[in-house]
């Protein structure tokens, strides 16, 4: 069902694929009459021109992007608003939606989601921009029904920033990056690979948009076929997807660690937009008559069956038929890789959910920015419809993604077919992707149509001995496995009929509720704060030398961002950064936070004129080491700061948290062997933070041990390829690290020691 080519490709009016192999040019010649070469051919992408058009730098191989809009949510924008206002923030130079569906329950910590929500309202008016209230519409539905537009590009504060079917190019990014654009600033990247997906074929009944989305990340995620490229999917499979399948497929690309998708338009998108009465903003978008892709995923989809993602990542990928085939063999094995995920912190198993040959598991969620759209709810309806879910321990919830959505299904009868079942429908909230709704019993199973299933994203705490687990599955077999009483069921089982029925949008919702300033700024209106809601700590510009103390390392395969910061429980904190920043890898290494704190304390002595060592005494034979070496290091010259190893840090999340509560506790740099996203490292670097990387197989230092990296300051201005440094801890041993590509605004934020000492240059 999903097939990758190893070498690049050709795409002849859209339809017809020729592999790029020694006698391609041929080929090209034979059925056109010509052969472009494989650089003029490229430019033909959809992607290449939508980046032109938005590129600033006039050299397509190093983009300077501006981008048309932005958006953000209420566990992102305080922050980012804090970031800006400290920099001179006068007015939002472009649209800015915030949105409120992560922080929409007020009942963690008092006040204080409230409070981010009333700031995000009087920044909206005070800086010209659009507030959407809680429970109205999560972050990127709204921004499919309200923001996209054919041919544009927005920014988002949400990794799964993807609008890509609809003919917009979106991004998921750090805050820091948003910042920029708020700034006048632009978003600097080479120039990405374009992918083509090319779709032939149509689904079965049964087969929804994340059978399709998973299948295409169990194939390209541990390969890294499409990291940090542009996804774009063309063939003539597409004009078989409506736009709300093509949504829910392309939502999911983020799981796949590329950097962006687009999607080739049509009717039944010019449909679409003219559903939600702005029909002028569709664009028709295709490739060119010959287009060169830097690979292929050949998507059959006649072949795609019900998928399921076990735990703990989307990538865990078999179809439903395959495990109910296999089930011991499998959970034996997910049981083996979970240990690795644990850390062996608790108990975990699935093999006691299996109740004669069949698997049963507790709970259903159908929800948020991936499972929440209208075609999805009333497709699990239409299974669901005449049956019950049953009193046992299974439980389903639906989560419509806006309340336009939700107000059609109450219209047509799906919201009172589903409440009949059984099921629990609430209103738009991102909660159950990301811990801070619908956690199941400890040790329980939940299947979810929603966009991640890490560890803890159901909401359990391993710190306090509690586990569940979440497997991603599409909508329609949560409803055959509901109506199933709770065993695993593929929805190609359902024999009745789909009445697809015709969506309707009500506008007036939006225009009763929402604020929108039209891009109208108004400066005498005072920002209201809650007592949460801090400013960021000053930070120090880089110095001449640094000793860094190891405090912490991970060797997982892939280290997730929600092990890094967690989510859940900590959203209602994010507008406070030395609070968040006690919850740092406080589900990976609990110790960290005390640790980095130690080293933190030497540099606060250092920054103050005292002695360093006084704060910290374990570093004074450090430095007596180092001086034998280099004698001319002092503390007027050497900074002293922690830092983390982990092999691949940063898959999952944008949230620039990740890096910048190490940076609050005095972190300086990461150390890994690759990082797995680019939104990550741009967080660190945005932060001030050396993104060091060190071959695979060779570690030249242990937890605990000090290094130091001498002339840093020089090496990061002269653009050193390599970078010396000595574990101190170990005899001065040397050991070279590098810093990888950095643009002269990237050594100039580092050397200034963050984002915000750099605008304030």
């Amino acid at each position: 069902m999903i097939q990758l080519y190893e070498t690049g490709a050709y795409l002849l009016n859209g339809t017809e694929l020729v592999a790029d192999t020694p006698d391609a040019q041929a080929v090209l010649q034979s059925k056109l009459g010509s052969a472009p070469s494989k650089e003029e051919a490229a430019k033909n992408t959809i992607a290449y021109g939508i980046l032109a058009d938005h590129n600033t730098s006039g050299n397509m191989e190093k983009l300077q992007v501006k981008f048309d809009k932005l958006t953000s949510h209420d566990i992102t924008f305080v922050g980012i608003i804090q970031t800006a206002r400290a920099s001179g923030l006068e007015k939002f130079p472009v649209p800015y939606v915030l949105t409120n569906c992560h922080n929409s329950l007020c009942a963690v910590g008092g006040t204080i989601n409230e409070d981010d929500h009333m700031f995000g309202l009087t920044c909206a008016k005070k800086y010209g921009g659009v507030y959407v209230p809680p429970h109205q519409a999560v972050i990127h539905q709204f921004a499919r029904e309200m923001l996209a537009c054919g041919g544009g590009m927005i920014l988002g504060s949400d990794s799964h920033t993807r609008y890509g079917a609809l003919g917009t190019m979106a991004m998921g990014e750090g805050g820091p990056e948003l910042v920029k654009q708020l700034l006048e600033q632009t978003y600097d990247i080479d120039m990405p690979g374009v992918i083509g997906v090319y779709m032939t074929g149509a689904p079965v009944p049964g087969v929804g948009p994340q059978d399709v989305a998973l299948a295409i990340i169990g194939a390209v995620f541990a390969n890294g076929y499409v990291k940090n490229k542009v996804m774009e999917f063309v063939g003539p499979g597409v004009a078989n997807l409506s736009a709300d399948f093509r949504i829910g497929v392309d939502v999911m690309t983020t799981e796949t660690t590329c950097l962006s998708s687009i999607w080739r338009t049509d009717d039944k998108i010019k449909e679409f937009y003219e559903i939600h009465g702005r029909g002028g903003d569709y664009k028709e978008l295709n490739p060119g008559a010959v287009t060169y892709y830097d690979g292929i995923i050949h998507v059959e989809l006649d072949k795609v069956k019900p998928m399921i993602a076990m735990p703990f990542h989307p990538s865990n990928t078999y179809t439903i038929d395959e495990l109910n085939a296999n089930l011991m063999d499998i959970l034996d094995d997910v049981e083996k890789k979970a240990l690795v995920s644990l850390d062996g912190k608790v108990d975990f198993s699935l093999k006691d959910k299996v109740r004669d040959g069949k698997l049963y598991v507790e709970q259903g969620i159908i929800a948020g920015c991936a499972g929440g759209g209208f075609e999805n709810i009333c497709a699990a309806a239409d299974i669901l419809r005449g049956s019950g879910i049953g009193s046992d321990a299974f439980t389903l919830s639906v989560y419509p993604a806006s309340t336009p959505i939700y107000m059609e299904i109450a219209k047509n009868g799906v919201l009172a077919d589903l409440m009949a079942t059984g099921a629990v429908v609430k209103t738009a909230f991102c909660g159950p992707c990301f811990g801070a709704g619908d956690t199941p019993a400890n040790n329980a199973l939940s299947i979810r149509h929603s966009t991640r299933n890490f560890p803890n994203r159901e909401g359990s705490k391993i710190q306090n001995g509690q586990i569940s687990s979440v497997a991603l599955m599409d909508a329609r077999s949560i409803a055959a496995t509901a109506a199933n009483k709770g065993y695993l069921t593929p929805a190609t089982d359902f024999a009745g009929e789909y009445t697809n029925p015709v969506y309707h949008f009500e506008s007036s919702i939006y225009e009763n509720r929402v604020f929108d300033s039209k891009g109208v700024a108004d400066p005498s209106v005072e920002i209201q704060f809650g007592p949460n809601i801090k400013d960021w700590p000053a930070m120090s510009a880089l110095t001449d030398n640094i000793v860094l103390k190891v405090v912490s390392e991970i060797h997982d395969p892939v280290t997730t961002t929600d092990e890094l910061i967690p989510s859940g429980e900590t959203s209602s904190y994010r507008s406070n950064p030395l609070g968040l920043a006690e919850f740092t890898l406080s589900r990976k290494d609990p110790a960290y936070v005390g640790r980095a704190k130690e080293v933190q304390a030497a540099e606060k002595a250092r920054t103050d004129g005292q002695d360093p060592c006084t704060a910290l005494a374990e570093l004074a034979p450090v430095m007596e080491t180092v001086k034998d070496s280099f004698g001319n290091v002092s503390p007027d010259n050497t900074g002293i700061g922690s830092t983390i190893f982990a092999v691949k840090p940063g898959d999952g999340s944008a949230r620039e948290q990740a890096a910048s509560c190490q940076k609050v506790l005095g972190g300086w740099a990461n150390i890994a062997n690759e990082y797995a996203t680019k939104r990550y490292r741009s967080n660190l670097i945005n932060w001030g933070m050396l993104p060091f990387l060190i071959p695979e197989g060779e570690l030249p230092f242990a937890n605990g041990d000090y290094l130091f990296v001498p002339d840093i300051k020089k090496a990061v201005e002269e653009k050193a390829g390599e970078i010396k440094a000595y574990n101190a801890s170990d005899s001065m041993k040397e050991f070279t690290m590098q810093l990888g590509d950095l643009t002269d605004d990237e050594r100039e934020i580092i050397l200034k020691g963050c984002l915000i000492n750099y605008n304030r240059k």
